[in-house]
Order: C-alpha cells, then structure tokens, then sequence
C-alpha cells in the first residue's frame, strides 16, 4: 500500500491533503488556462485545458520515458527527439485529445511549442509538448496558440495542484505525491484513469525536484524506478499510445545523499501509481497480487498482471463474489501459455490472509467463503447504483480509503517477486468508456 495508510470523510478533507502534497520544489511555475472549440471530427462544443509546466531557468538534467506502443502520439515522437536536446525549459500539456495518428500530428506539437518557446523566451526544442484524450482527432492549433498567453500569464510558484488538476481528463480526482529529501523536494503528478497496461510508466507523469542530480543519473534512475512502480500496474490491459513520464531538476539544492533521492523518488512513483489504480475508470476494488517464490521477475510481473487483467476474476471481485476457482484458472491459464515448465505442485494461494489452495487442491469451508465476503467487502471504494438516468457512475469523487483486494500467490519454485496493482470490472467502466468521446 501507499506509504500512509490515508482514509477521506469528504471531498473537502481530500483537497486539502492535495494541498499540504502540493508545494513546488524551488525554481518551478505553473499556470493553466481553459478554452471552448470545436473538434472538426466531431462537430460539437468541447472544452480542453492548457497546463504549462516552466522552469525559472532551462535544465540539462532531465529526462523522459515513452510508451511501447507501436503507434505513438505525436507528442511521443517529438518527446523522445526532446532528449537529445542540451536543456530543457517547459513542458505544455493539453487534455481532451490526444494528437495520435492525426494529419498533421507533428507539425501541430512543433508549432505548439514554437508559440511556448516565443513567449517563455526560449528555443522551441527545449519545450516539451505532452497530450491526452481522445485518440485519432486533430489539436485545434489556432485555438491553442490564442490560449497560450493567458497560460503563461497565470504561471506561479507555490502549489503544483493546477497543473494536477488540469492533466485530468476521466480522472475522478487529482493525484499529487511529494517527499522532502534534505533541503529540497521530490514532487509528483499524475493523469491516468483508462487505457492502462503500462509498458513503461502510466497516461502522463510529471515529477520535479529541486535537487542536484544529474542528466546521465536522472535517467538511469527513471528507468529502475518505472518498472517497479508504473510498470506494475494495470486497469484494462490496454497500453496507451501517449504514455509519458518525465523527471526534471531545476538543480538549485545540492543532493547530498543519492541513496535518499532514490528512495523518495520511489516512493513518489509507488504511491502515484497505486493513486492511478484507485482512480481507475470504474474501480470499486483496488487488487494488490504478490507474487512470491517465482523462477523469475519477469514472470512474477507476468503472473500478477494475468491475475489483474483476467475478466472473469475481476467481475467477480466487482460483486464481493469469492469466486476463487476464477482466480486459480487465470493463473493456471498464464502458466500453461507461457511458462509451461512451472511446478504447480508447490502453489499456495490466499485472498485477504484467507488460504484458499494449496499442494494442487482447493481450500475451502463455510467460515472462509464468509470471511473472504468480509474482506471484499472492506476494500469496496462505493457501491454501484444506476444514477436517473440509468447510467452507472462512480458516486463519490475522492478516494474513501486506500484498502485492497489482498492476493497473495507462493509459487514455491524460486526466489524471485514481485507485488501488482489493478482493478475489478464493473457496469462503471463500461459506461464510461461506451459514451467516452461525449
């Protein structure tokens, strides 16, 4: 689980929990602004956020990773050229569509950051453009360079909580993470509610320190901290072709212990992406999969997501049903696919501290079925009803409690682990994502 175990009363104590996360490291500003346009693909009023992200000063210690995905937004590729610059100075965000494939896709990003450049007064290859939304329509260009100038005069110093609140598009809520680590912070946003099977960080990710850490570290670190954290969760299998996260120093506090940065960046990057399951479209239950005593890493990751992403297993958890022969055939199913050479024989499986199997049988009585109702039960985020107009949506907008679905799986045949994040599948979900572009 997160760091803290949190619990919310309100939306009001929620918010001000962001708050106290929410103060920049020295040598950032953020701003927003919102506007009206019309999508040309779909003529009907829409509304998109423009979030900028400014450094007082251009950086060389920064760095990024990309979606896996074979076709990557256009803000993707001009990323990953972005890395190769010698400074990095802002990063301009848009929601509501997500410039993919769409004609043109390039050369919208680049002229989005031209206009950033010009009125930040720097080059247009040290800004970095990022978009999220829906997949296959154009950016209104026009309408985002008239938008600029009142986003980069509302920049500020203080709180980063504009700019986590304007990355959002399905998200229920912001997320915002931070850690003090010596005289400076580590602070971290995030988007991302659907379209997650990360394969290399989640939706969009902004992490920003004030820390001295150089370039050729920053990324080596990057690297490690998102396959342990970003990388191990999972909504709907589903890997987005705009994921992005990106760390930067403004590099204004000297690090005197690299072990603490690494470690608060850790922690950042765990507790966000626990943050992005919880606000998953639709999830009412949070599963955590620890995956123990595997062959491999890799296939204690691959097990845990096969648990997370099986459909039948979710539905179940969705319904407080201790369906648990769904949970040993999705790992019986991952198994025989892909790592058929597993000894089975020595598998225990538990849900909430409950042994449910164990030396190739099933372990089951009366008393466990209940406790195992118990424990589903004390995870759920809310409980589903229809609103009036038939439609199920999330009734809350903030996070009750960080309790989970607890699986444990000890696979007896190795020394290798690892712990998975995901969520059920419920009439939410599908409400949402079968009317998402309204």
């Amino acid at each position: 689980m997160p760091s803290t175990a949190l619990t919310f009363s309100s939306h009001a104590e929620h918010r001000a929990w962001l708050a106290s996360q929410a103060a920049l490291p020295r040598g950032f500003r953020v701003g927003t602004t919102r506007f009206e346009f019309m999508p040309k693909e779909a003529p009907k009023p829409a509304r998109m956020t423009l979030t900028l992200i400014a450094l007082d000063k251009p950086t060389a210690d920064f760095a990024a990773m990309f979606t896996k995905n074979a076709f990557p937004g256009a803000p993707v590729i001009v990323g990953r050229q972005r890395l190769g610059e010698p400074s990095l100075g802002a990063i301009i965000i848009n929601n509501k569509i997500s410039n993919v494939c769409a004609p043109g896709g390039v050369e919208a990003s680049e002229k989005i950051c031209e206009e950033t450049a010009r009125l930040l007064n720097l080059p247009a290859t040290a800004v970095l453009p990022s978009s999220t939304g829906v997949i296959g329509w154009s950016l209104p260009v026009d309408s985002i360079v008239a938008g600029l100038p009142a986003a980069v005069a509302s920049l500020a110093a203080g709180s980063v909580l504009p700019a986590a609140e304007g990355i959002v598009t399905t998200d229920l809520y912001p997320k915002v993470r931070s850690v003090a680590v010596g005289g400076g912070r580590i602070v971290g946003i995030a988007k991302g509610a659907g379209m997650i099977e990360p394969n290399m960080a989640t939706m969009l990710v902004y992490i920003l320190t004030d820390l001295v850490v150089p370039r050729d570290t920053l990324r080596a670190l990057l690297t490690k901290t998102v396959n342990a954290s970003f990388n191990r969760i999972s909504i709907d299998s589903d890997t987005s072709t705009s994921d992005t996260v990106a760390l930067v120093s403004s590099s204004l506090v000297p690090c005197d212990d690299l072990a603490a940065f690494e470690s608060g960046l850790a922690l950042v990057c765990r507790d966000l992406a626990e943050d992005v399951v919880r606000n998953g479209e639709g999830v009412r239950h949070v599963i955590r999969v620890e995956v123990k005593n595997a062959a491999t890493p890799s296939l204690a990751c691959a097990l845990g997501k096969a648990i997370v992403n099986a459909p039948l297993f979710k539905c179940a958890i969705a319904g407080n049903d201790p369906n648990v022969g769904r949970l040993i055939q999705a790992i019986g199913k991952h198994v025989g696919a892909h790592a058929p050479e597993t000894d089975l024989s020595k598998l225990c499986a538990s849900i909430g501290g409950v042994e449910i199997f164990a030396n190739g049988a099933f372990r089951l009585n009366p008393e466990k079925e209940n406790a195992l109702v118990v424990h589903l039960k004390g995870a759920e985020l809310y409980t589903s009803k229809p609103n009036a107009d038939g439609m199920f949506a999330p009734p809350v907008d903030y996070p009750l409690h960080e309790r989970c679905v607890e699986i444990e799986v000890d696979l007896g045949s190795g020394h290798a682990a690892a712990t998975i994040f995901g969520g059920d599948l419920t009439h939410e979900y599908v409400s949402e994502n079968a009317d998402y572009r309204s």
